[in-house]
């Protein structure tokens, strides 16, 4: 791909600050390859860390949602926001995680007639509509999550990772990072 990583200045690897460099190459040592996120970001480190460091808090932990669940909210409301590095990067991540190779494909075209549980439906009805009408969110659409199972933690975690990723989403749109090519075919092929 001849695209440019980022609209902005990328920096490089030996001019960053340790501890930024140590993410970068810890992520590479992983997954064999750097995110271009990571790179565009590191235009400014201290955002770098603090975008980091909550979207970790969001996306790693293991309660109230799956893992897999916290990637669907943000595949379908990436594909709504018209996010392509974040449906293709995160519906690499989603594919791995719901081990399902469909699954990240249909949410990012139209998350009503993807393989989900209807628990996950609701979540991803609210998810969609705090992304795209949020100033509509009413006390029925907690009830909704309430009815399918959601605590407050859980209601807020959908809530703040539809948030975090909007951000995410303009901030792609705003550099216009590409999608890495090696993120097309994570989860749909076996692993060599």
């Amino acid at each position: 791909m001849s695209n440019p990583i980022s609209r902005f200045t990328v920096p490089d690897l030996n001019d960053l600050p340790e501890d930024v460099r140590e993410r970068i190459l810890a992520v590479q040592e992983k997954a064999g390859f750097v995110p271009n996120v990571f790179l565009m970001l590191a235009h400014r480190p201290a955002e770098f860390r603090a975008f980091f460091d909550y979207h970790d808090a969001l996306m790693e932990k293991d309660v109230g949602l799956t893992k897999a669940e916290r990637e669907m909210i943000v595949v379908a409301t990436s594909g709504a926001g018209n996010c392509l590095y974040c449906v293709i990067a995160h519906g690499a991540v989603l594919r791995i995680r719901a081990k399902n190779a469909r699954v990240a494909d249909q949410l990012a075209t139209n998350y009503r007639k993807a393989e989900t549980t209807p628990r996950q439906r609701a979540m991803l009805d609210f998810a969609i509509k705090l992304s795209t009408r949020g100033g509509e969110i009413d006390e029925a659409d907690f009830e909704a999550l309430r009815a399918a199972g959601f605590d407050e933690e859980a209601i807020w975690d959908i809530g703040a990772i539809t948030a975090f990723f909007a951000m995410s989403n303009r901030l792609v749109h705003l550099t216009g990072t590409p999608p890495n090519e090696e993120f097309y075919l994570m989860g749909r092929l076996p692993k060599k």
